[in-house]
């Protein structure tokens, strides 16, 4: 099956594709809902504070932040967000924005593939 298109995109950064979903529980300083492009903004999909405090951007702790990320994303009320950006997705590309300087060790990086992973499984596996 084709690769999902889900993408992280920084929200400072020029506009990607398709709708734009800021997945940050802040704002992103100095950026206007317009000058963004934003399309949805969901707060409740960042990382627990204790998470993101215990992570502190250190990449030594990236994988283990990667996987507690990705428990705290299949439990409510998260998973229940996870599964409206999974219809969002399954109906076009979708841009996850964050703040963070590095995109590839961001909240957004590890949502991202875990909605690409999603969306890439067998029709029958994704509803359940």
């Amino acid at each position: 099956m084709a690769q999902a298109a889900v993408s992280n995109q920084r929200a400072y950064g020029p506009r990607g594709l398709g709708r734009r979903v800021a997945v940050e529980r802040l704002w992103p300083q100095g950026l206007s809902r317009e000058r963004t492009g934003l399309d949805l903004w969901l707060p409740e999909l960042a990382p627990s504070a204790e998470l993101r405090r215990w992570y502190g951007q250190r990449p030594e702790r990236w994988e283990e932040f990667a996987r507690r990320y990705r428990g705290e994303l299949g439990r409510a009320p998260r998973a229940q967000l996870v599964g409206e950006l999974l219809a969002l997705g399954s109906r076009g590309a979708i841009g996850l924005l964050d703040g963070a300087g590095e995109g590839e060790h961001s909240e957004a990086a590890v949502l991202s593939q875990l909605l690409r992973d999603r969306l890439d499984e067998p029709r029958s596996s994704v509803a359940s």
